[in-house]
């Protein structure tokens, strides 16, 4: 769903126009049949990339960069293993040079957002122009509140610009696809092979021996939102695959985490254990001298007061030895 403009972040400084080893060079040609050349770049410098919500010149931008990118991969495909890293990171680096300063992740996931958001709208304004939808008085998709948006499970915001933009995709991409099955034998053979079976008496066995099906060539859009599927499915499970990938390192990661946060926890544990002992011996040790200190000191005043009778006794016999000469 494209969301609504926002000017909470400040753009890093503008790149030059110039190329350079991080972006793809576009060589344009006089020739309206030739797409600009799309070299995925050799190094990637450290990027600031936005947060936040998209605003509609970035979207724009984006659809561009993925007609473009489309454009090109429908004369040059690349191999299926690299088809979707080396597509996303031209397209960053394509939006990045543009000043839509977003991440190759952020692309993917935004442009499938916008293939749902645009399936939507588009199947709407498809019901709401059929003869069986407009006797219900509803209005186009633009003319509703966004309230009645929500009711109707349509995108809350999603802008006619950017409708009509990935709409020239969508289509694009459908007449791409049909030329590409003119132009192939088998294609073409499959295609007779279904006209036979329309105006044969058995359709039932001729359609039997021909298992694969040729759709009818026709100029409605929503086959195309069809095609913008299946694109948006196989860009979704590289990045399944990546996440996979991401995360069995991330559970691995996670479990020797917890490892060693489990070993770190029974180390303070042990020590916390081993202080208590010691204060404990330190306690008794200290109450052992302090019973050994008071036995001194009882021992002491006790050896003083005997040597004090003492004393006293020798005086008085003393004095009554005295007395009597």
């Amino acid at each position: 769903m494209s969301n609504p403009p926002t000017t909470t972040t400040t753009p890093p400084p503008q790149l030059p126009m110039q190329p350079s080893p991080s972006l793809p060079s576009l060589h344009y040609h006089h020739h309206h049949h030739h797409h600009p050349q799309l070299l995925p770049s050799t190094t990637t410098p450290t990027r600031d990339y936005h947060k936040g919500n998209w605003t509609i010149q970035e979207t724009l931008t984006l659809i561009t960069a993925k007609k473009l990118n489309e454009d090109y991969r429908t004369t040059r495909p690349t191999t299926p293993i690299s088809a979707g890293k080396l597509r996303w990171n031209w397209i960053e680096d394509y939006c990045w040079s543009q000043g839509c300063y977003r991440s190759q992740n952020q692309c993917n996931d935004k442009w499938d957002n916008l293939l749902r958001d645009y399936k939507k709208v588009h199947r709407y304004q498809q019901s709401r122009s059929s003869s069986s939808s407009s006797s219900n008085g509803r209005g186009s998709y633009w003319k509703m509140e966004r309230h009645d948006r929500k009711l109707n499970n349509l995108p809350s915001n999603m802008s006619r610009e950017v409708y009509e933009a990935l709409n020239e995709v969508v289509q694009r991409r459908y007449n791409n696809n049909n030329n590409n099955n003119n132009n192939n034998p088998y294609s073409q053979h499959l295609q007779q092979q279904q006209l036979l079976a329309d105006q044969s008496p058995t359709p039932v066995t001729i359609q039997q021996a021909s298992p694969v099906a040729v759709a009818e060539p026709t100029t409605e859009v929503s086959e195309g939102v069809d095609l913008g599927e299946t694109e948006a499915a196989s860009d979704k499970r590289e990045s399944n695959l990546k996440k996979r990938r991401g995360g069995k390192i991330s559970s691995s990661i996670k479990r020797s985490a917890s490892k060693l946060a489990q070993t770190l926890k029974s180390c303070d544990e042990m020590k916390e254990k081993r202080h208590q002992q010691v204060m404990e011996l330190e306690q008794r040790r200290l109450q052992i001298e302090d019973t050994s200190n008071e036995v001194n000191r009882q021992g002491i005043a006790h050896f003083l007061k005997a040597v004090t009778d003492l004393s006293d006794a020798i005086h008085s016999i003393f004095s009554n030895y005295n007395n009597q000469t």
